[in-house]
């Protein structure tokens, strides 16, 4: 997302049971989508939605990992998010997302921004 979200689709999504157990789970540590759908007992369409949503609101990142059992790869997913605040200043809400960032995310910005 190039821009920050509003408060209205943080707070919507964040009101979500599903996108909050995906949020919790995926803090302990990175899970594939099939993982999750286990987890947070719900159907693949709905964990799929509600990842893509997470993503759009740049909440969760999308990795790739390597299956050494499979002998190629996967898609794990981990929060990108450490703080969420919400403040009423001058009679507005305001949010403030502060954001995970690992140094291959930091590198690829790096790079990208050349």
């Amino acid at each position: 997302m190039s821009e920050e979200p509003d408060i209205e689709t943080v707070a919507g999504l964040l009101a979500d049971e599903t996108a909050r157990a995906i949020l919790t789970r995926t803090s302990q540590e990175p899970m594939s989508a099939s993982t999750l759908k286990r987890r947070c007992d719900a159907s693949g369409p709905t964990i799929y939605r509600r990842l893509e949503r997470l993503q759009d609101c740049d909440l969760i990142v999308e990795r790739t990992r390597p299956d050494p059992e499979r002998g190629h790869h996967r898609k794990v997913y981990a929060p990108n998010l450490r703080t969420l605040t919400v403040e009423l200043v001058g009679g507005e809400l305001r949010l403030e997302l502060d954001r995970r960032e690992d140094m291959a995310d930091r590198f690829t910005r790096l790079v990208e921004g050349i």
